[in-house]
């Protein structure tokens, strides 16, 4: 019995001590929250200026600091996908050196406004696996799955031998202030396709594109004639050779030859409009807003930025002093 109620007389003990560390913790609190209310009566004039210096400060860095984003979309031809990004890269560090006089150079009016240049593939794996080609697209297409057998097929179209296989790249390039399509743009295209070896490779090809048309033409023509000649052989005969003729496997093959030779016509006249160019320019947007990360958003940053910096160095000071005094007190 003594030894129950002992046990009885501990927890009550035990609970009657949880609730007095229990309501010291809340008056802690209360009273912590009361100097926070006091600090802030007490300095709300300093936070005040503070926040309205930041606000103000902000507003005015926002509007003075101006970043716009550019974008050129762009099609190397005649296997020039290694030369544009050469290019690119070679552009990207004059630009980082401040190479103004190379920059002028090369056309651009004013090389100040140009803060950074990149270019990155348009992935389009679709594309890259139905081209025009199609012996290569099938080779590509086992390539895909081969590497894909070894790793994370999202990493292997954007890994860098892969991507540069694709048809279009994207430019990207960031300027100070608002530019115009002929002080930038119209200079780095110009710059891009300035190569002799490439533009001599330009004219071959189109050369080659041209006779290609023109042999295509030649016989389809003669099929024509030929096609034309047995139906007027065909006119005068008996019906029962009219079936021959729709029956017969090489009168097929021979209006089929026809069809192919004028898909790769329509084929090869569109290739004609994109090989003018040794980089030929597909699309281009200008001045847009950049908004990413601080750009814009210091009229909120800072404000909060001053108040947390005032209100740190008064909290980091007091601990300081306090800790000092417990020091000296021990030592």
């Amino acid at each position: 019995m003594n030894t129950n109620n002992r046990n009885i007389d501990d927890q009550e003990i035990d609970l009657a001590q949880i609730s007095k560390k229990i309501s010291s913790l809340f008056e802690s609190i209360n009273f912590g929250i009361y100097k926070s209310i006091r600090f802030l009566i007490k300095n709300i004039v300093v936070i005040g200026a503070l926040f309205f210096i930041g606000l103000g400060l902000g507003f005015y860095i926002d509007k003075n600091t101006n970043v716009y984003d550019n974008e050129i979309i762009v099609q190397p031809n005649f296997g020039t996908t290694d030369y544009l990004y050469s290019k690119i890269e070679l552009l990207a560090s004059k630009i980082k050196n401040q190479d103004t006089l190379f920059l002028k150079s090369i056309g651009i009016t004013k090389p100040s406004e140009i803060k950074s240049i990149k270019i990155k593939p348009v992935v389009d794996v679709y594309k890259f696996i139905t081209g025009n080609d199609k012996d290569r697209n099938e080779q590509n297409f086992e390539l895909l799955k081969l590497m894909a057998e070894d790793g994370d097929m999202k990493k292997i179209v954007e890994e860098n031998t892969t991507s540069k296989n694709y048809a279009y790249h994207k430019i990207s390039f960031v300027t100070n202030a608002l530019s115009k399509r002929e002080n930038i743009i119209e200079p780095l295209l110009k710059y891009l396709n300035n190569s002799k070896y490439f533009n001599q490779i330009k004219m071959v090809y189109i050369q080659n594109e041209k006779n290609k048309i023109l042999k295509n033409n030649e016989i389809i023509a003669q099929i024509d004639l030929f096609l034309n000649g047995l139906n007027q052989d065909g006119s005068d005969k008996k019906s029962d050779k009219l079936v021959y003729y729709n029956e017969n496997t090489q009168l097929n093959d021979v209006i089929q030859t026809k069809n192919g030779l004028i898909a790769e016509n329509g084929r090869l006249l569109l290739d004609m409009v994109t090989i003018n160019n040794i980089i030929n320019e597909n699309s281009y947007s200008m001045n847009k807003k950049d908004t990413k990360y601080i750009n814009g958003k210091l009229k909120l940053i800072l404000p909060v930025l001053f108040v947390f910096l005032y209100l740190f160095a008064h909290f980091f000071i007091s601990f300081y002093k306090k800790q000092t005094l417990k020091y000296n007190q021990m030592s």
